[in-house]
């Protein structure tokens, strides 16, 4: 059964700069943002698949997978300083007020994460209820505050981050998690009142790391192409 009450929304600008053209280029034979649409059509029915983009060509590969681009994205939600914050709030605006189709919730897929699972937007949908603001996937973070992440003080010198800098084992210390941008589970209100960044009650939903490869450098792409092309000999 498909997922009737919710809105599941891919952002895909057209101006990419650290890789061209990346939510089109093609990453094992198919072109990124159909791993995010194909995640979303298992879950929803294409009539709640928001694709929200300004580039003509996105829309038309899109389209090419027989899912409708009804909108297009404004200019002046395309620049590189436009937040995702008003980009999903115009989006979801239309859906509901031009479209009229209801929805309690709001998933956000970004197309620069191919590995994620139809089982970690399940997990994070779980964790959802209508008193949290945000459900939003995690991953270990790589440097922790408690041990190995440091900030410069007043002398010049290097200070870790939090604590005392008494702990000698990773294992030790408190887990410090980094948000990985595969999947957000948000409340339409929340979204309204609050920023992204600082919506009071966000739960974690803790991915590993081969699943939470963000693409954002030419390095990143190349790292996903070796993971594909390994799983796939």
């Amino acid at each position: 059964m498909t997922d009737q009450s919710t809105l599941y929304v891919i952002t895909a600008r057209g101006g990419s700069k650290g890789i061209p053209h990346k939510n089109i280029k093609p990453l094992g034979g198919k072109p990124l943002i159909l791993y995010s649409v194909e995640i979303a059509r298992q879950l929803a029915p294409d009539s709640l698949i928001a694709v929200s983009t300004d580039d003509p060509a996105i829309a038309d590969v899109v389209r090419g997978a027989g899912l409708e681009v009804p909108y297009m994205r404004p200019a002046e939600l395309a620049t590189d300083t436009a937040g995702s914050r008003e980009v999903i709030i115009d989006i979801m605006d239309y859906w509901r007020d031009t479209l009229h189709r209801p929805f309690d919730k709001v998933v956000l897929l970004q197309p620069t994460s191919p590995f994620r699972t139809v089982d970690d937007v399940k997990g994070c949908l779980e964790l959802y209820s209508p008193d949290v603001d945000m459900v939003l996937s995690v991953m270990e973070a790589s440097c922790n505050p408690y041990y190995n992440c440091f900030e410069t003080g007043d002398d010049g010198c290097l200070h870790v981050s939090k604590g005392d800098g008494l702990y000698t084992r990773r294992q030790d210390v408190p887990k410090a998690w980094e948000q990985n941008g595969a999947v957000y589970v948000i409340n339409p209100d929340s979204l309204r009142r609050y920023p992204l960044g600082m919506m009071p009650k966000r739960l974690p939903f803790v991915m590993p790391r081969e699943r939470s490869i963000d693409l954002d450098t030419p390095t990143d792409w190349l790292i996903a192409e070796s993971m594909i092309n390994n799983n796939t000999k």
